[in-house]
């Protein structure tokens, strides 16, 4: 066996992705495992493809959004990619920053409403 490669199993461990997630990855063709009979294998390209999943999930990116931006770098290259990438970080910025005002929103609403709970407990 190539030590360039992973199995399954292996690339399941090595991502801390549940079986389903890899399969899915799979069947919305983010990822394209070699496969040798029932057997699956991941080669570097797919590592690397997984790497950039699993960040972009973070960041909050929609699936479709990160293959989307898999295939651009496929067809076009890097530069087309990075430029592809600043204007989805550029939206994804502007999402989170959203999301975090409407959270900070929240906190301060229950810290009141919790303070105000607690003084009439001690008035």
């Amino acid at each position: 066996m190539n030590d360039q490669r992973l199995s399954f199993k292996e690339m399941c461990a090595r991502f801390d992705v549940t079986p389903r997630t890899l399969r899915y990855y799979e069947y919305i063709e983010l990822l394209q495992p070699e496969r040798e009979g029932r057997s699956r294998w991941y080669g570097p390209k797919e590592v690397a493809r997984m790497t950039l999943i699993l960040r972009g999930r973070k960041f909050g990116f929609q699936l479709e959004d990160i293959r989307q931006w898999l295939l651009i770098y496929e067809k076009d290259g890097t530069e087309a990619q990075m430029r592809a990438w600043i204007a989805l970080a550029d939206r994804q910025l502007g999402e989170l920053a959203e999301q975090r005002k409407q959270l900070d929103q929240a906190i301060d609403e229950l810290q009141k409403l919790r303070d105000d709970t607690a003084a009439s407990l001690n008035s």
